[in-house]
């Protein structure tokens, strides 16, 4: 049975004792880490939320507490009451390793089965247990300390925002679904049989409909919901800072958001972020780096070499060039010397990204070693290694085809590279930069049709719309996106704001007049009604966490994640739900195949 406090007061956190509380008597509160039994001693380790404690109950400091404490185990939670003494063995390695409490009074206040997994810090047990029991996970110091860098990061957001008089405004999560991107969630109505709310994928109309009200600068810190397949460090309810401006261009909502990041980083992590952030655009992310989102903090560079091999009598590179491709390369520094294998599973790799195979020239001390070398004249050979500045020792790795595959493939290479020879030397760097220049539109060759590259309301660069009809592949959006090594940090655009221009975004995506107004008319609507020019950016909150954080896994930073299934192994959901309810609803189940 557990004790009842009965009035008895906590007075200070385990962690926040030191040297100059000696002498006085003080009540914490906390959970066994580990009791010691050393006969007339008892040491017991309490932790809470700050920290740990060493408590120690003797025959001499008080008797019974010290029968009493002969019974606790570890993940008790207890109260205790005694005078703050100096450590006789101290641990500098501990905040309160130099002070100990001599313990007069201890209370039960509830008792504790053994718990399945260990209260440490960096455990290491399976995710699936982790989940279930995400409770006593979340009690471990080093999960502790992340939701404390979650709240300071809130708080931090918030505070900066507050001074740039920004209002902080809630949408609604039971809203219309105008599905453009991910499934939406759906939530059936008891009032309306057969119709459904969704759960909203980002507030972005609502946040444009604000900017219609006036409101001049919004945010909110809030839940988004996606119905889509869960890949790596994706959760299908995840949190944004969700921002929006009116009267502004591009220029102020990046300069804003840059200060917003370097006062977060700073106030949180103690790191300076250089101002102003590097500027690419989109072509030259991709031509450099394969990816709209590079990590920068090694070199390892894509290099154009079509013009070195056009005339080769070689079909896979000719084949690429006439089909309006290239030939790309990656020069690897000292790679020479991988073995034959290594290089035949990176060969595998980039087939997994749809190029048909990889070619090598090895660069080594004996001579130049490649299975190509017999289809390029020895000039066609020489102008390969002059242009990606190779030398003695170097392993050049080539892709030819469709430049979407090109980049798709030799991005991801590099970054596998960077894994396999360890290229990233400081892990905890920070590289930032922005991608601009987005393409306004991107070709789905199953549907044959043009889709937004962001979303239907991005504003096309003002020397771009007079081609939004007769070449909308050239035109490019007035879109942005925050990169911090090699991971998108946030997002935004400025918006379209004019009815007419509106519209013919529509009839580019294949929308009829009739079909957009049914999908988005409530915003059309609202921009009968003198819409402000305006843009903005949302921030993905919990990748922003695992930066500050230094964790590489999603799940670490929110409080009761789901699993890779979407599945939440705590509560079970999703479940079954009573047929009663489903009858409110007018909801029957259909026997799906399996």
């Amino acid at each position: 049975m557990g004790e009842a406090l009965n009035g008895l007061k906590r007075s200070i956190m385990c962690g926040e004792l030191r040297e100059s509380h000696v002498g006085n008597t003080f009540t914490v509160m906390g959970w066994v880490q580990r009791k010691r039994n050393l006969g007339g001693l008892i040491f017991v380790d309490l932790r809470d939320r700050e920290g740990i404690l060493q408590v120690v109950f003797g025959e001499e400091i008080n008797k019974d507490a010290f029968e009493k404490a002969n019974g606790i185990k570890p993940e008790y939670c207890i109260a205790v009451t005694g005078v703050l003494a100096e450590r006789e063995s101290k641990n500098p390695n501990m905040p309160t390793g130099m002070v100990e409490l001599k313990g007069t009074e201890i209370k039960i206040l509830s008792e504790s089965e053994t718990p399945p997994i260990y209260i440490k810090e960096n455990l290491d047990a399976g995710e699936a247990i982790r989940l279930k029991y995400r409770y006593l996970d979340l009690r471990r110091p080093d999960m502790q300390r992340i939701f404390k860098i979650r709240h300071k990061t809130a708080k931090s957001i918030r505070d900066f925002l507050d001074k740039e008089e920004f209002l902080e405004v809630e949408t609604p999560m039971l809203t219309k679904s105008t599905p453009e991107g991910a499934r939406d969630y759906l939530v059936p109505s008891r009032n309306y049989p057969g119709m459904f709310y969704a759960l909203p994928q980002s507030p972005q109309l609502f946040k444009q409909l604000l900017m219609v009200s006036g409101f001049d600068k919004y945010f909110q810190i809030v839940k988004c919901f996606r119905d889509e397949d869960l890949r790596a460090n994706r959760q299908p309810e995840f949190t944004q800072v969700d921002l929006e401006m009116s009267f502004v261009e591009q220029d102020d909502v990046m300069s804003l958001n840059e200060r917003l990041i370097q006062h977060v980083f700073k106030e949180v992590a103690g790191v300076d972020v250089k101002l102003p952030i590097n500027r690419m655009p989109y072509k030259e992310a991709m031509e450099k780096y394969g990816s709209d989102k590079p990590d920068l903090r090694f070199g390892l560079e894509i290099q154009d070499i079509t013009e070195a091999v056009k005339t080769a009598e070689f079909k896979v590179f000719n084949d690429a060039i006439s089909n309006g491709g290239s030939v790309r390369a990656l020069c690897v520094e000292g790679g020479a010397s991988m073995g034959r294998k290594d290089i035949d599973r990176l060969g595998e790799f980039v087939k997994t990204y749809k190029a048909k195979g990889l070619a090598w020239i090895q660069l080594k001390e004996e001579g130049v070693k490649s299975p190509i070398a017999k289809f390029l004249k020895e000039e066609e050979l020489q102008a390969i290694i002059e242009k990606v500045n190779a030398k003695t020792g170097d392993l050049i790795l080539i892709v030819a085809d469709k430049n979407s595959v090109v980049f798709q493939s030799l991005g991801a290479l590099r970054l596998e590279l960077a894994k396999k020879l360890d290229l990233i030397k400081d892990k905890g760097e920070f590289k930032f930069t922005w991608v601009t220049e987005f393409p306004l539109l991107e070709y789905d060759e199953e549907e044959e049709r043009y889709t937004a590259a962001h979303h239907p309301f991005t504003m096309p660069m003002d020397e771009d719309i007079q081609y939004l009809e007769s070449d909308p592949g050239r035109v490019r959006a007035k879109a942005y996106d925050l990169v911090l090594n090699g991971e998108e940090l946030g997002g935004g655009s400025i918006r379209i704001h004019d009815t007419d221009l509106q519209e013919k975004m529509f009839a580019e995506l294949g929308f009829t007049k009739e079909s957009a107004w049914e999908r988005f008319g409530f915003l059309l609507e609202a921009f009968k009604f003198g819409p402000p020019p305006h843009g903005g950016l949302a921030f993905g909150f919990d990748r922003m966490i695992m930066f500050l954080a230094g964790t590489e896994n999603i799940k670490d930073v929110i409080a009761f994640p789901k699993n890779q299934n979407a599945f939440c192994p705590l509560t079970e959901a999703p479940n079954n739900v009573d047929d009663k309810q489903l009858r409110e609803l007018g909801i029957s189940k259909l026997e799906l195949e399996k």
